[in-house]
């Protein structure tokens, strides 16, 4: 029975800290296993890397954590740690699968505990106990060092020792390697190495020429090996193997280095060590063609492959794996076809663009490239990027062996504005940026959906295009031709001057189904859910065989809009998934009533405070949105006033105008172009700065000290457009 280092009181199983203290002290952990580990404890540990979801934290050799940017006490991207700076943090707990879960420490050094401790497996001690035991050893090999040399004068004496100066160098060269042999056994067990197995990358000792994972030098490879496709690495776990391929990632860890590497069958982690969080292989690049020898081994459930021996590959080699990898890239990258999901005839129009579009998706989950989705914050936005979103993920998990792939190469980022601007550009050059340089990612994949294609958003674009980075624009609304420069691909109705009545969740989820036909049956009944009225009977009914009546299709789309409107820079990867896939009703049908009390209590008080007035045969209602909605708080002004025009219209010449303090929509029962009616709006209020701020929303811009012109010349210029 041991004592508590804090208030001395007895610990059962010959512990070193009661319960009560238990968060009082920080754990050195030197176990090798996530079992071993104490939930609410405290830990030393190093940055491993970082994710767009959090950051990687080694709290020993083999036994890593996740630090959940929803653990964070900041904003993940102004964290100032570095992979393999010490930090501190907390166990929550380890899951069955013996991943870690992590939590923030606002403690970040040692004096701000009241102790510190090591964890040894299950066995606790102070880190002068561990010095103390060391000491002692040293004195006991002291002792007998003197008890050696007692009993070799004595044998000495009686003529049993020989006493030539040789034998006694003889002795001292043995002692030496002895201790040479024991300090490098202790090495490699400390590296997680047996001791009777060769270090990998290790240097010959008896050859100066030799070459090790620090270095330039090529690695000797075993000629015996056959190449080794890492599709079939989940079979061949403790097998030596050879593998050919490309380097698509490069990370350094607290431990060892990790190369991603490509062939084309999937991609594997490589791990190389030299000494703990020393880069190996210096010379070895992404892009680069290289060949391993190594042992495939179960790493946290991921297969991985420990280097014996990497190599980079030249001239015909070289040539050999590229060709592979891009005959295997034209084989899967290319759908074979457009099945449009209720065999949509618009869609079917835009099967090469869409085609094209699945292309670049697929191509880039093969070429290991972050994938990054735009879609507005909208019920039919996210109803555009879910479907995407359960697309390409089984995809991303087939082509990748580690667990968490999904999180490193794909993610959805909602935009609170419809048009792709500078703030959410900057965001993702600034992200792109970082993750290039800190984790040597390759530059993403932009899938811009229902944003993006209108000129408003050719400043977003244009920074994005100075990088290089491909851009992909699919939006089955208002787009203009000038964009089809600024992208890679665009596919719009509006482009290719088909008529029809599509949502942009349509649309996208007959992408979706080319991207990966086998998730068809989850996405039947997206179109139904993005519409918010005039649902296509052809989308109706294919959401009823699907199991989604009306009503149910009704509740989705309240639930997904309330959703989408709190934190709506989230992504919500896990809650949107439950609502459109995974829930039986009751999620949906709970979330979806708190909508209707929410907007129907503001319609009730927008109704009461709009002031009507006929101009030139058209009925306005127009609505102060200042003074008489909820700005911060459910529903959004855009949302707000769709309802409340379709509940006033009544199919007669009618328009709605919700005006604030520099900015005002318009709502018209006919179609009206919004940017002519700006235009016309500068010519009459010519000091008020009118601009369009989006089409798709009627939105306009101004100078707030001119708000009062603003909405006559407003009347007057959409009055003039019916």
């Amino acid at each position: 029975m041991g004592s508590c280092i804090i208030c001395g009181v007895d610990v059962d199983g010959g512990g070193r800290i009661c319960d009560p203290h238990q968060e009082d002290v920080v754990f050195d952990f030197r176990g090798n296993s996530p079992d071993q580990l104490v939930s609410d404890r405290f830990y030393r540990g190093v940055v491993d890397g970082y994710a767009e979801f959090g950051v990687f934290v080694d709290l020993s050799p083999g036994v890593t954590g996740l630090l959940h940017r929803s653990e964070l006490d900041r904003r993940l991207d102004s964290l100032d740690w570095e992979p393999g700076d010490e930090v501190f943090v907390q166990v929550k707990g380890v899951r069955d699968n013996g991943n870690i879960d992590l939590a923030w420490s606002i403690r970040q050094a040692d004096r701000e505990f009241r102790g510190v401790l090591v964890q040894d497996g299950d066995t606790e001690y102070l880190p002068d106990e561990d010095a103390e035991d060391e000491e002692t050893d040293d004195g006991d090999a002291a002792d007998e060092t003197e008890s050696d040399e007692a009993a070799e004068e004595e044998a000495a004496d009686e003529g049993e020792v020989a006493e030539d100066e040789e034998s006694e160098a003889t002795a001292e060269t043995v002692e030496d390697d002895e201790s040479e042999a024991d300090e490098t056994e202790a090495v490699d067990a400390a590296k997680g190495f047996e001791a009777d197995e060769p270090e990998p990358d290790a240097v010959d000792a008896e050859s100066e020429t030799d070459d090790d994972a620090g270095t330039d030098e090529p690695d000797e490879l075993d000629d015996d090996r056959e190449r080794v496709e890492i599709g079939g690495l989940s079979e061949a776990v403790g097998d030596a193997v050879r593998i050919d391929g490309e380097v698509v990632g490069v990370r350094q860890t607290g431990g060892p280095t990790v190369f991603e590497v490509r062939d084309e069958t999937g991609v594997v982690d490589v791990a190389a060590f030299v000494e703990p969080g020393v880069r190996a292989y210096p010379n070895v690049e992404v892009g680069d063609a290289v060949r391993i020898d190594g042992e495939v081994e179960s790493h946290r459930g991921d297969v991985q492959v420990e280097s014996e021996a990497l190599v980079l590959l030249e001239s015909e080699e070289a040539e050999a794996v590229r060709r592979r990898l891009a005959e295997a890239l034209t084989d899967e990258a290319r759908p074979e076809g457009l099945q449009p999901l209720a065999g949509d005839e618009t869609v079917a129009q835009l099967a090469d663009g869409l085609l094209d579009a699945a292309e670049a998706v697929r191509r880039a989950v093969l070429e290991s490239r972050p994938i990054v989705v735009r879609h507005p914050a909208t019920a039919d936005g996210y109803v555009a990027g879910a479907a995407v979103e359960r697309a390409v993920l089984p995809l991303i998990r087939d082509e990748h062996a580690k667990s968490d792939a999904e999180y490193h190469y794909f993610t959805r980022r909602p935009l609170d504005d419809p048009v792709y601007g500078m703030d959410a550009a900057t965001n993702d050059a600034t992200r792109m940026l970082q993750d290039r340089d800190r984790h040597d990612e390759k530059l993403p994949l932009f899938l811009l959906v229902g944003t993006g294609s209108t000129v408003e958003s050719a400043d977003g674009i244009d920074l994005l295009s100075v990088y290089g980075v491909d851009a992909v624009v699919v939006d089955a609304e208002v787009a203009d031709p000038e964009t089809r420069e600024a992208v890679d691909t665009l596919v719009s109705p509006e482009i290719e001057s088909i008529e029809g009545d599509l949502s942009t969740g349509a649309l996208v989820a007959s992408l979706a189904s080319a991207i990966n036909d086998e998730v068809r049956a989850d996405l039947r009944h997206l179109p139904a859910v993005s519409y918010w009225a005039e649902t296509p009977d052809r989308y109706v009914d294919l959401a009823r065989d699907a199991g989604y009546d009306v009503e149910r299709v009704a509740e989705l789309r309240e639930a997904v809009a309330l959703e989408a409107y709190y934190q709506s820079y989230q992504d919500k990867r896990e809650l949107v998934a439950d609502l459109l896939f995974e829930d039986g009703g009751n999620l949906a049908a709970h979330v979806s009533e708190q909508f209707r009390e929410k907007l129907e209590t503001e319609v009730e008080t927008a109704t009461a405070n709009v002031v009507t007035e006929a101009v030139d045969g058209v009925e306005f209602d127009v609505l102060d949105t200042d003074g008489y909605t909820h700005r911060y708080d459910f529903p959004p002004t855009p949302l707000l006033l769709d309802d409340l025009h379709r509940r006033r219209a009544n199919g007669e010449a009618h328009a709605t105008v919700g005006i604030g303090t520099d900015e005002l929509y318009v709502r018209t029962s006919e179609a009206v172009s919004v940017r002519d009616v700006a235009e016309r709006a500068a010519e009459l209020a010519p000091g008020a700065d009118v601009t369009t701020a989006g089409l798709r929303e009627g939105k306009i811009e101004f100078l707030s000290g001119e708000r009062d012109a603003v909405e006559d010349a407003v009347v007057a210029a959409v009055a003039e457009e019916f």
